[in-house]
């Protein structure tokens, strides 16, 4: 099953937002070229960086950041002692998730993942259930 596969021609997705999670992972310790992968990432998917922001917490403890975009955005924090990165990829245009996918694979070079993808506002407009207000 491609996760990536266009929408039916009846919805209209406002975005795309993909929830990555790698096992296995290398590169989890230093924050500092990563922020140069979350750029390539936003770059290969033509999306706009608008900034990236990242934080170490020291030595083996991994790091935490997002790359906020024209688009939406790409964030990653990561367990280096479990060899695991929790990705989110939210984009909307025509930004290419997959391209920005393959980016951050390359990098972290993971052995297992998991993927999911869901559309974000399909349709455009609120439905009835979406517009009911809790009190």
């Amino acid at each position: 099953m491609n996760d990536f596969a266009p929408q039916a021609a009846n919805t209209t997705a406002l975005g795309r937002h993909a929830i990555a999670e790698f096992y296995d992972a290398s590169a989890l310790e230093e924050c500092a070229p990563a922020a140069a992968v979350l750029r390539a990432a936003a770059e290969a998917a033509n999306a706009t960086v608008l900034d990236v922001k990242l934080h170490d917490f020291g030595e083996r403890a991994g790091f935490t950041g997002v790359a906020l975009l024209a688009e939406s955005h790409i964030s990653i924090h990561t367990w280096p002692e479990f060899g695991y990165a929790a990705i989110d990829i939210f984009m909307c245009g025509d930004a290419d998730l997959e391209s920005c996918l393959k980016v951050l694979r390359d990098y972290f070079q993971p052995s297992d993942e998991s993927l999911r993808v869901l559309d974000r506002g399909v349709g455009g407009q609120p439905s009835e259930m979406r517009q009911a207000r809790i009190a």
